[in-house]
C-alpha cells in the first residue's frame, strides 16, 4: 500500500516538474531563449501567474498538508486540465529542436539528483519541496551554459568557413521593415546570373545565420545573402563582424521594435552598425533615413561608401494587378513592371537592381528579371478565388506597409473587409493612426486578439467590428459574415501569446 501511494506521489511530482519545465521552455523558445524579454516583454504576462506561479505556490503551501491531497486535488482537477486547453489553443506551439531536447535532459538529471538528495536526508517538508522544485531552474542554467559553449565553437566554425571563401560575395540587409523582401528581390534577381543562396524564411539573428552558414551555405555559392535583425544595440554589429560583408543595405528605418530600442536614435544607430565590416565595397541606404548623431570611430572609415537609394523614380503605377515605375539608371530613365504589390516594395526592388548592376548584369535582363519576381509569401501576397480576394499581408507589421495595403484595398469596388491585431512591438500614436486608416476604408473590421483592441475600437467607428479573441474562431466568422466578390485582407498577425 505504502509502495503504491510513493509511486503515485513520484508520477504527480515528475509530471508537475514536467509541464513547468514545458511552460518555461515555450516561453524561452517564443522570445528567442532571452529569459529578461520573457519576463519583461511577455504581452500575457497573467500566464506567467496562471501557470507558473500559481502552481509552484501551491506546490509549497499545500503540498506538507494532508499528505498532499489538497494539492494532487488542484494538480490533477484544475492545472493539468487547464494547461492542456490552453495549451491545445496555441497557434505556436513548441518545436522540438536539439536545444529543447537538451534542456528536458538537464532538466531530467537534476530532478534525479535532487530526489537521491532528498530521500538520502531527513529535511523538513518545505525544505524537501524547495530542492525538488529546483531541476527547472538547474536545467535552465545547466542548458544556457551548454548552449554558450556550443554556440562558440559553432560561431568559430562558420567565421572560418566565409572566411576561407575568396570568391564569395556577402551581402547583408537590414531595416526596420522589408527585409525579407529585399533580401527575396535581390535573390531572384541575381539568381539570373549567378549561384546564390539566401537565408531561408526570416532567419535573421546570429544564432540562426551561424546555424545557415554551418548547415546550407554550399561549397559552388557565388553570393550569400544575409538578412540582420536586431532587438539591442551591439546586435547588428555583431553580426557583420561575423559576416564581414562586401555588401549591405540599410532599409527604411522606422518605429517598428520601438519597444525594444526605447527610441528612434538607439534604432538609428542600431542599424547603422552594418557599417561594422573590413571588407565593405558599398553600403546603400535608404535616402529618407537619419544617420546617427554620434558615430562609432570603427565605422567612420566606411561612411564614404555610402550609396543613397533609390535613385530618382517617375511615373509610378500601383494598382491590385501590379506595379509600373520608372528609374534614373547610367544617364537614362529605364523602365520597370512587375506584379509585386505595393508603392513601398520600389524601395526593394530598386535597391536590388542597384545591385545587380554592381555585380554587372545587362539592363535589359533585370528589366526581365524584375518582371518575373515573385511575391513573397504573406507579404501582400494577392490571392484570388472564385468568390473573394485575398490580400495576405498577415507578415507585415510595419504602419507604412499596412497604410499601403489599405490604400490598395480602397481600389476594390465590392465589400472590404480586414483582419488585424494592429501594430504589435509598435507605439499607441502609430496604432491610433492605422486606426483612423482601416476606419475611412473598410466594411467589416475583425480584430484579432486584445493588445490592441481597446485603442482600434475607440477609434474605428464606422464599420461593423468583431472582436476576437480566440482566433480558431476566425475561420468560422468569415464563413458567416462572408459575402460574394468580398476583398479580405489580412494585416499583419500575432500569436496567441501576444
Amino acid at each position: 500500500m505504502q509502495f503504491g501511494i510513493a509511486v503515485c506521489q513520484y508520477i504527480s511530482y515528475f509530471l508537475f516538474l514536467f509541464l513547468i519545465a514545458y511552460y518555461v521552455i515555450l516561453n524561452l523558445q517564443w522570445y528567442n531563449y532571452d529569459p529578461i524579454r520573457v519576463i519583461t516583454k511577455h504581452h500575457k504576462w497573467h500566464w506567467h501567474v496562471y501557470y507558473c506561479m500559481i502552481p509552484i505556490g501551491c506546490y509549497f503551501l499545500l503540498l506538507p498538508f494532508y499528505f498532499g491531497i489538497v494539492f494532487y486535488l488542484y494538480m490533477y482537477i484544475i492545472f493539468l486540465p487547464f494547461f492542456v486547453l490552453w495549451y491545445k489553443k496555441l497557434d505556436k506551439k513548441l518545436v522540438w529542436t536539439a536545444r529543447v531536447k537538451r534542456y528536458f535532459f538537464f532538466v531530467a538529471v537534476c530532478c534525479l539528483f535532487c530526489v537521491g538528495i532528498v530521500t538520502q536526508n531527513h529535511y523538513t517538508t518545505i525544505v524537501a519541496n524547495s530542492i525538488q522544485i529546483l531541476p527547472v531552474l538547474l536545467g535552465m542554467l545547466c542548458s544556457i551554459l551548454c548552449e554558450y559553449i556550443l554556440f562558440k565553437g559553432y560561431a568559430k566554425l562558420a567565421y572560418t568557413k566565409l572566411m576561407n571563401r575568396q570568391n564569395l560575395r556577402i551581402i547583408a540587409i537590414t531595416g526596420s521593415y522589408g527585409k525579407t523582401s529585399t533580401k527575396n528581390f535581390v535573390a531572384q534577381i541575381l539568381q539570373q546570373q549567378f549561384k546564390v543562396y539566401a537565408t531561408p524564411r526570416s532567419v535573421n539573428t546570429l544564432k540562426g545565420l551561424v546555424s545557415d552558414i554551418n548547415n546550407n551555405l554550399d561549397s559552388d555559392c557565388q553570393i550569400y545573402i544575409a538578412e540582420a535583425g536586431a532587438r539591442n544595440r551591439g546586435d547588428i554589429a555583431a553580426i557583420s563582424q561575423l559576416l564581414q560583408q562586401h555588401y549591405g543595405i540599410i532599409g527604411k528605418i522606422g518605429k517598428a521594435h520601438i519597444e525594444y530600442f526605447k527610441d528612434i536614435q538607439t534604432t538609428i544607430q542600431t542599424k547603422f552598425e552594418m557599417l561594422h565590416s573590413k571588407r565593405l565595397i558599398k553600403a546603400f541606404v535608404q535616402k529618407d533615413n537619419e544617420y546617427p548623431k554620434d558615430f562609432s570611430p570603427i565605422y567612420t572609415e566606411n561612411l564614404k561608401k555610402i550609396i543613397a537609394y533609390p535613385p530618382e523614380i517617375k511615373y509610378t503605377e500601383s494598382t491590385l494587378d501590379g506595379t509600373k515605375f520608372c528609374m534614373y539608371i547610367d544617364s537614362a530613365w529605364v523602365e520597370f513592371e512587375t506584379s509585386i504589390l505595393g508603392t513601398f516594395n520600389i524601395d526593394n526592388i530598386a535597391v536590388a537592381i542597384l545591385l545587380a548592376k554592381e555585380f554587372g548584369m545587362e539592363i535589359s535582363k533585370i528589366q526581365k528579371a524584375v518582371a518575373t519576381l515573385t511575391p513573397i509569401p504573406h507579404r501582400l501576397q494577392k490571392i484570388l478565388t472564385p468568390h473573394k480576394i485575398i490580400l495576405d499581408d498577415s507578415f507585415n507589421g510595419n504602419l507604412e506597409g499596412m497604410s499601403e495595403a489599405i490604400r490598395l484595398s480602397s481600389l476594390h469596388n465590392g465589400r472590404k473587409v480586414i483582419v488585424t491585431p494592429g501594430l504589435v512591438e509598435s507605439d499607441e500614436e502609430s496604432n491610433s493612426t492605422l486606426a483612423k486608416y482601416i476606419d475611412s476604408v473598410f466594411d467589416l473590421v475583425i480584430i484579432t486578439g486584445d493588445l490592441n483592441a481597446k485603442i482600434l475600437d475607440t477609434y474605428i467607428t464606422k464599420p461593423k467590428k468583431i472582436l476576437l479573441k480566440n482566433k480558431s474562431d476566425l475561420e468560422s466568422i468569415l464563413a458567416t459574415t462572408g459575402q460574394q466578390n468580398d476583398l479580405v485582407l489580412f494585416a499583419n498577425d500575432a500569436p496567441s501569446y501576444v
